[in-house]
């Protein structure tokens, strides 16, 4: 009953609160991203979600629109500036996500939404980490975050998609009130250890061709 019914409800009642007494805060930070960033405010980029349908989730804006000398966008890394850090390193830019999690797209707790290119490279067993809506936080997001490789992380995703509870849902939200508060296993920008998902899987490939060539 929790997994298929109070969850979502539950998601509805603390996304619609949370939205409510954190209402001065976004516009704040709207002001504060206005200034310091540019517009648009909203970084909007398309995810899967349950079922591997595509959405638009939303996200504060943490980079400049700076530009070279021929009027392209520098590299991501230069654009991030340390207010764009603060965002990130706060979790800050992820409080737009609430529109998400109010309007069905995603979960409080879930497996992180990844981007959509990633969708060719999962195994059969790690697809099924789209049987649940994606979540603002989730069990490898508590346990290491970016700093996990990629199979660890999908590791966590599937313990989380196979053994859902109630209880488990408070722990994880729990931990994530600390990691937050003490800004642990957060990394942004520049500071990714980890490759993207599509490149690290072309790596194994590729090396899995030359080990077959002896």
């Amino acid at each position: 009953m929790y997994r298929f019914f109070f969850k979502r409800l539950l998601d509805i009642m603390i996304s619609g609160i949370v939205l409510i007494v954190l209402s001065p805060v976004l516009i704040l930070l709207a002001i504060l991203i206005t200034i310091k960033l540019g517009t648009p405010v909203i970084f909007i980029q398309e995810r899967p979600g349950k079922n591997e349908k595509i959405f638009k989730l939303y996200k504060f804006r943490s980079m400049s629109n700076a530009t070279d000398e021929k009027g392209e966008l520098l590299p991501d890394e230069l654009r991030l500036t340390r207010f764009g850090k603060l965002l990130r390193s706060t979790s800050l830019d992820e409080l737009p996500e609430l529109f998400n999690i109010l309007k069905g797209d995603m979960s409080l707790i879930g497996p992180r939404p990844l981007l959509v290119r990633y969708l060719p490279w999962y195994t059969k067993e790690e697809r099924h980490r789209h049987d649940v809506r994606p979540g603002l936080t989730g069990l490898a997001q508590v346990n290491g975050r970016n700093a996990l490789g990629w199979e660890e992380r999908f590791s966590y995703d599937l313990e989380y998609v196979n053994h859902l509870t109630f209880l488990m849902d408070v722990k994880i939200i729990c931990m994530t009130v600390g990691k937050v508060l003490k800004r642990s296993g957060t990394l942004s920008g520049a500071d990714q250890t980890v490759a993207d998902f599509d490149v690290y899987r072309k790596e194994q490939e590729v090396g899995r061709e030359g080990d077959s060539a002896f």
